[in-house]
């Protein structure tokens, strides 16, 4: 059967690898993001690696007003969605947000509102098909608060609460939500950290989100290994965990 896939931020560089393996297997795949040439771009190098059909539409995610009219397009150009991927996200800068109440905002529209909302509308289209996987990627950095970035953190934990319910409200629909936790990846948006051997690249973060997506478990990390790690991380004590320049 020809999945019909909508993602979400469809220009990132885990967003593209995710939908290289979607039109790998001939899927149809419906794009939303902010820049057209980008989408445009992204279109045309799906439909040559082999998607069956390629749809775009062009918005600001953060338009809360859009999302109804954005989710019933994707669902309805192919009477129906099998999988929906929310992929986008920023990572803002922890000082700044400190000092200016808009860039707070805009962060937290950014990576919480704008995401809670779509999987909202997503999440009544799901139900009432009675099928479908609803992926939504979250971070490490929401498992504990660290004074480094602890404005995108709080994002990210809020999301993993409320895709833990969502689950359970889907359940009964067998509708699946899957959380994904990477690491630290290789990405624009990373480009002016310090990188270190813990980081992976978009393409290989992409491919993990697609087995993600089509794999049975509800919570996955990338790699595996940070489940491990961020356990050690949560296990610090209060006292000692002040004292790390994390």
């Amino acid at each position: 059967m020809t999945r019909r896939v909508l993602i979400l931020g469809a220009t990132s560089g885990i967003a593209q690898e995710t939908s290289r393996c979607f039109a790998a297997e001939h899927a149809k795949l419906f794009l939303v993001a902010r820049d057209p040439q980008k989408l445009a771009a992204v279109a045309e190098d799906l439909k040559v690696r082999g998607a069956e059909a390629v749809e775009t539409h062009q918005a600001d995610l953060n338009a809360y007003s859009d999302h109804p009219a954005i989710i019933n397009r994707a669902a309805s150009v192919w009477q129906g969605l099998d999988a929906a991927l929310i992929a986008h996200g920023s990572l803002p800068d922890q000082a700044l947000v400190e000092k200016d109440s808009l860039v707070l905002r805009d962060a937290l529209d950014t990576n919480y509102f704008s995401a809670v909302s779509l999987s909202m509308h997503l999440a009544t289209v799901f139900e009432a098909q009675r099928s479908g996987v609803l992926a939504i990627i979250g971070s490490v950095a929401g498992d504990r608060g660290r004074r480094s970035n602890y404005v995108y953190g709080s994002a990210k934990a809020a999301i993993a609460t409320f895709a833990a319910g969502l689950r359970l409200r889907l359940l009964p629909a067998g509708v699946k939500v899957v959380l994904i936790k990477p690491g630290w990846v290789s990405t624009p948006m990373t480009e002016h950290l310090p990188q270190n051997f813990l980081y992976i690249s978009a393409q290989k973060a992409g491919r993990g989100v697609y087995q993600a997506i089509t794999s049975p478990t509800s919570v996955v990390y990338l790699p595996s290994y940070w489940k491990w790690i961020m356990a050690i991380i949560r296990s610090v004590p209060e006292p000692i965990f002040a004292k790390l320049k994390l």
